[in-house]
Parts: structure tokens; C-alpha cells; sequence
């Protein structure tokens, strides 16, 4: 589509200010709508859920010494509400988001639009990626970890044994979660700077070293003191970083070809 025609269909959608805002609070409502039909179905639910969530302390822990507690009357209750927002935010998300894009896109022009649509679904893949890292490697990892410094007793030695707190449980759980699940946006983040040309793949390739050492910071931070622990988090970031640079690097061929492609129709054009 030529940039005559872009131009053409954003005239076409524009409206008056008071449409645009009736639109807005269209989507907004929406996408309230659909945080809040999450959250009473993540709360109706919240209790499985929140056993489904204790499972990797149970592969380690094993089932006979799996036991949680809370000491607060109300704890375990807003416990639920907690995870049940948690939840409702994660699930809801992609609507909430072609909401978004629903209310933003027809001020794009068409490229833009479909530029858009690949980070759309991008990001809440690698989200559930870095998600599924913390449930199925860094906490058990961490349970492992936890469960080895306990005492068992005995002459000059006090009984030092591990329960954990419901909503301690649940705060590790989701800080591990959001953490991992930002830091595994790094393709996302990286190719969109390199679609609009804030950096290049051979930036990237000479930075390498210094992200290196930036990864096991991260991970020295967001994991527990060990080695096996940080190597978790460190590792697939090193190959997100490298993923990012092939991105990157394809991003600029096409951006290149088409580059090529509007030069060779624009020296074509005094011909006809």
C-alpha cells in the first residue's frame, strides 16, 4: 500500500474528540470487564490454584512433609484475593491489550499497524516462558536450597525446621514470576529498539561481554546463593541475549530489502 493510501485510511478513521473519548471508555470498560470476570473466576478457584502452585515445593519437599501455615486470621483469605489478581491480570492481558490496539491502531499507518501485531503476541509468550522457568527450575531449586538448611536436633543442637507462610509462599512465588517473566522480554525489547533503529545487531555483538556480566548480576540478585541457582537464570538469558541478536539482525535485512525495493521503484517511475 502506497503512503498516499496510508495517509487516506487514517483520514478515513478520524473522528471528533468527543467520539474518541466515548471510544476510550468503550475499551476501557471492556477491558475492566474482563479483569474482573479473571479475578472472581481465579478467586471461585483460588484454592486449587494455589495447590497447583505448591507442587514444586511438593516434588522436593515430598507429600508427607508438605505443610503450609498461616498465623493471621485473615492471612490465608487475602492470600486468595492476591493470587486471585495475579492471575486475573495475567489471563486478562491479551485482552486487555487488543483493546488497546484497538483503540490505538487506526491512528497507525497500515506498516506501523502490522509492525505491532508479532510484539503482541511476542510478549505474552516469553512472559509465560520466564514463568515457566521459575515453576519448573527455580524453585525447586530454591525449596532444595531452603530445605538443606534445616537442623534436625539433638544434643547442643536446636530443632530448626522450615514451614512456610502462605503468603510468603505466594510473594516469592509472584516476585519470581514478574521477575523472570520482564527479564525474558529482553528479545521483544531488543528487536523493537532495533526495528526503529535505536541499535543495531553489531552493537549488540560488540556489547556481548558486558551483558555477560550484567546476566550473572541478575542472577546472582534474583536467585539463591548457588551456583546451579544462578546458572537458572543466567543461562537463558545468554541465549535470549544471542536470540535478540539474530533478531535484530533480521529485522535490518528486511528493513534493507524493502529499503531496496522503494529505491527500485522510485528510479523505475521517470521511465514509464
Amino acid at each position: 500500500m502506497s503512503h498516499e493510501d496510508d495517509e487516506k485510511s487514517i483520514e478515513s478513521t478520524k473522528a471528533p474528540l468527543m467520539e474518541h473519548l466515548i471510544e476510550l471508555r468503550s475499551r476501557l470498560i471492556k477491558a475492566l470487564i474482563a479483569f474482573f470476570a479473571t479475578f472472581l473466576f481465579c478467586f471461585f478457584f483460588a484454592g486449587d490454584i494455589y495447590n497447583i502452585l505448591i507442587w514444586p515445593f511438593e516434588w522436593i519437599a515430598g507429600s508427607e512433609n508438605t505443610r503450609f501455615i498461616y498465623t493471621a486470621l485473615l492471612e490465608f483469605f487475602w492470600t486468595k484475593v492476591k493470587l486471585a489478581m495475579f492471575g486475573a491480570a495475567f489471563i486478562s492481558f491479551p485482552i486487555v491489550a487488543s483493546q488497546i490496539y484497538k483503540f490505538v491502531a487506526p491512528g497507525l499507518y497500515r506498516h506501523e499497524r502490522n509492525a505491532f501485531v508479532p510484539y503482541l503476541v511476542a510478549t505474552p509468550f516469553f512472559f509465560t516462558l520466564g514463568a515457566a522457568v521459575v515453576y519448573v527450575m527455580v524453585m525447586p531449586m530454591i525449596v532444595r536450597f531452603s530445605l538443606g538448611m534445616q537442623q534436625l536436633g539433638g544434643p547442643g543442637q536446636a530443632k530448626i525446621e522450615l514451614l512456610p507462610k502462605v503468603g510468603e509462599y505466594l510473594d516469592l512465588m509472584m516476585w519470581l514470576v514478574l521477575s523472570f517473566g520482564v527479564a525474558f522480554q529482553l528479545p521483544v525489547i531488543l528487536t523493537l529498539l532495533g526495528r526503529i533503529g535505536v541499535l543495531t545487531s553489531e552493537t549488540l555483538r560488540a556489547k556481548r561481554r558486558y551483558f555477560i556480566v550484567g546476566a550473572f548480576v541478575i542472577a546472582a540478585v534474583l536467585t539463591p546463593p548457588d551456583v546451579i541457582s544462578q546458572l537458572s537464570l543466567a543461562g537463558p538469558l545468554l541465549l535470549l541475549y544471542e536470540g535478540s541478536i539474530w533478531s535484530v539482525r533480521m529485522v535490518e535485512k528486511k528493513a534493507a530489502a524493502e529499503a531496496a525495493a522503494k529505491a527500485a521503484a522510485a528510479s523505475a517511475k521517470p521511465a514509464e
